[in-house]
C-alpha cells in the first residue's frame, strides 16, 4: 500500500527546492552581469528626486526654533518693505474689499462684524488705538487681529485709511 500523501510531499518539496535554486541562480546571474557596469549620474533626475523628497516646511522647536522663526519673519518683513499692496491706494474701501472684509464680513477668527453695536466698546478706545492694533496686531478675548491684517505689504497709511473707512461705514 502506497502512501499518497508522502509521495505528494516528496514531489512538492523537490519543486520548491528547484524554484529556490532557480531564484538564487537568477540573482547571481544578474549580479555578475551588472557588477562592472557603472551607473551614470543624471543631474536632472537627481534634482527632481530632491524636489520630491524635500520637506514642505521647516520644523521649529525650542529656542533654536524660535530664533529661526524670528529670522524668517524679519526676512519676510524686509522683503515686503519694497512692495506696496494694492498699488499704494489709500482708498479704504478697496483695501477693505480685498483684505479686511474676509474676516470682518463673516466674523472669522473672532473679528468684529461691521455693526455699530459690536464696535461701540472698541470705538471708545479711540481711533489711534484701533489703528495701532491694526498695524501691530492684537490678541483680544474675542479673537486675533493679525498685524496689518495679515498683509505685511500694507503701509501704515493704508492700514489707517482702511480702519477709518471701516469706522465711517459701520451699520
Amino acid at each position: 500500500m502506497r502512501n499518497h500523501d508522502l509521495e505528494f510531499l516528496k514531489h512538492f518539496s523537490m519543486i520548491i527546492v528547484f524554484l529556490m535554486l532557480l531564484t538564487v541562480a537568477l540573482i547571481g546571474g544578474s549580479i555578475v552581469l551588472h557588477h562592472g557596469r557603472a551607473v551614470e549620474s543624471d543631474g536632472i533626475a537627481e534634482a527632481k528626486l530632491e524636489a520630491r523628497i524635500r520637506p514642505l516646511a521647516g520644523v521649529y522647536a525650542g529656542e533654536t526654533g524660535a530664533a529661526a522663526i524670528a529670522v524668517a519673519a524679519a526676512a519676510a518683513a524686509e522683503a515686503a518693505k519694497g512692495q506696496v499692496a494694492y498699488d499704494g491706494t489709500l482708498d479704504g474701501s478697496v483695501i477693505y474689499g480685498a483684505l479686511c472684509g474676509a474676516c470682518h464680513n463673516s466674523g472669522a477668527g473672532g473679528a468684529p462684524l461691521m455693526q455699530t453695536a459690536v464696535w461701540k466698546d472698541r470705538m471708545a478706545q479711540g481711533t489711534e488705538t484701533l489703528i495701532k492694533h491694526a498695524i501691530e496686531g492684537y490678541q483680544g478675548s474675542a479673537g486675533l487681529m493679525p498685524a496689518r491684517g495679515g498683509n505685511p505689504s500694507l503701509t501704515d497709511e493704508q492700514v489707517a485709511a482702511s480702519v477709518n473707512w471701516m469706522l465711517d461705514n459701520l451699520k
